[in-house]
């Protein structure tokens, strides 16, 4: 039995017009102009999102991973968001072992993941790692206080601001960065002023 924990997002247990779920579901839809080749979902949660690329996506990717620690949500996705293209199996994203268990990505996708990890270091070694050269990286996270400043959210270890987003992705070659508030996502440099609530980053190794 998949448990919700308040921020689980389970499609089939929510209203349509929920706005966890429409914005979840929105960062998804923008990554469909960004992936290829073989595509990581990092801390897929209940595969929704796989499922989006797989279906939307089948004609540019050659398989989607979604990679979580929860037993039960992994056993949920198998069940319920079957495809040919999709593959979900049992992993703990700070897992040192994990490049050599899941081999090289052309493309990775981590929504909402980093503020739950208080290993930070060893979460973007483990991305960097796990991503070929010359890949994407579609990682999005909620804007805060700040590092190792208490952000009011229970499963939050904290909130990064948005010069510690940005500083996240100083390895790579190629960086844009986009922000985001309910199903709307745009370009940093005509968002900046808006105070939008979360950041999306997309980068090329």
């Amino acid at each position: 039995m998949l448990r919700d924990t308040g921020e689980r997002v389970i499609p089939e247990r929510m209203k349509i017009l929920n706005g966890l779920l429409m914005e979840h579901i929105a960062r998804y839809h923008f990554a469909t102009e960004y992936v290829h080749g073989r595509v990581l979902d990092f801390a897929t949660g209940a595969g929704y999102g796989a499922h989006i690329i797989a279906k939307m996506c089948k004609k540019k990717i050659d398989e989607i991973v979604g990679i979580d620690y929860d037993q039960d949500a992994i056993h949920y996705a198998k069940g319920q968001y079957f495809h040919p293209l999709s593959k979900f199996v049992v992993g703990d994203v700070i897992d040192p072992l994990l490049p050599e268990k899941l081999g090289t990505f052309d493309c990775i996708m981590s929504f909402e993941t980093i503020e739950h990890i208080q290993e930070e270091e060893r979460f973007m070694g483990n991305v960097y790692q796990l991503l070929k050269p010359g890949g994407t990286l579609i990682l999005s996270t909620p804007f805060g206080e700040g590092r190792g400043k208490p952000s009011g959210q229970e499963f939050h270890v904290h909130q990064l601001t948005v010069e510690e987003f940005k500083a996240l992705f100083d390895k790579y070659e190629n960086k844009s960065f986009f922000y985001q508030k309910g199903v709307v996502i745009e370009p940093s440099d005509s968002a900046e002023e808006k105070n939008y609530p979360l950041g999306i980053a997309i980068c090329k190794k």
